[in-house]
């Protein structure tokens, strides 16, 4: 499901903005309860006009997930093979550290990032953390016994939950139970993860 071509005609501003209000719709009500009409009111047009824009309800939320999904991925930015292993760490941490920050400042993102991760375009993001994995097995600390799709996914997962996981703390105003989701307990995950279950090397950013 995509947007009808007259919305990619309108004005990139004009875009925007009926995204971002389906976007607060879609994360305060969740994805399956935000009424389509209430949406296209608050972004100013008909039902009628609507309908030239989207085929219904599950075409723009699909182009909202994907939106959602770009503003993510668009944080990160492409990963791009490291020089060494402590130069692996340490980007990323610096991309952990920027995507927790942006979904801390946007929290419609936040709450629509799982269903926006899921979609079939969810094959995107995960193809991020693939290039992660390889780039860690070109540098000799990422285990290679396991179907690299496997993997990748299951390092998305972990990064994931850590994301989510610093957020909670830092909503609760504990931030000195978590300073980053690069803490030791999220490393020791991946370190155990990527070795086997043994530190064989894949040690904390430098």
């Amino acid at each position: 499901m995509t947007p009808l071509p007259r919305f990619h005609r309108l004005p990139t501003e004009r875009q925007e903005a009926i995204l971002a209000v389906a976007r607060a719709h879609f994360a305060e009500h969740g994805p399956a309860s935000a009424s389509y009409n209430k949406i296209i009111e608050a972004a100013g047009f008909s039902k009628t006009a609507a309908y030239q824009y989207f085929d219904g309800r599950e075409d723009l939320l699909a182009a909202v997930l994907d939106d959602v999904l770009d503003r993510l991925l668009g944080v990160l930015g492409p990963w791009t093979p490291a020089r060494d292993e402590a130069d692996f760490w340490a980007r990323l941490e610096a991309g952990s550290h920027a995507l927790v920050a942006h979904l801390r400042a946007h929290p419609d993102d936040l709450a629509l990032a799982d269903a926006a991760v899921g979609r079939a375009r969810g094959e995107v993001w995960l193809g991020w953390f693939g290039a992660v994995v390889q780039d860690g097995q070109r540098l000799g600390f990422i285990r290679t016994d396991v179907d690299p799709a496997l993997l990748a996914g299951a390092t998305a997962a972990v990064m994931r939950a850590a994301d989510a996981w610093a957020l909670t703390a830092l909503r609760a105003a504990r931030p000195a139970e978590v300073a980053a989701p690069e803490s030791e307990q999220v490393w020791s995950l991946l370190r155990g993860l990527w070795s086997g279950g043994t530190d064989g090397g894949a040690g904390r950013a430098h």
